[in-house]
């Protein structure tokens, strides 16, 4: 069975990090001040998550995880001329 997970990344501008989320891994829940860095995170805790949680399944050694990331920053248009 050929296994894709996604994840959304968000970045939260007032706590200063990127969070990750995904309804694809039960439980995942993680942030980090970079995007590198939070890939660093997840390539360690899905697997960790994904064999907690899907006992039943095969995984395969490598698995493709596609990370819709969003960044939404704030323009003052008063000064912008």
């Amino acid at each position: 069975m050929a296994l894709k997970l996604t994840v959304r990344a968000f970045w939260d501008q007032k706590a200063g990090v990127w969070v990750a989320e995904s309804e694809d891994v039960p439980g995942l829940a993680t942030e980090a001040p970079t995007m590198e860095e939070l890939i660093r995170k997840l390539k360690v805790i899905i697997p960790e998550l994904l064999a907690l949680n899907m006992k039943e399944t095969v995984l395969e050694n490598e698995v493709p995880i596609e990370i819709l990331s969003q960044r939404v920053e704030m323009l003052r248009l008063s000064e912008a001329a």
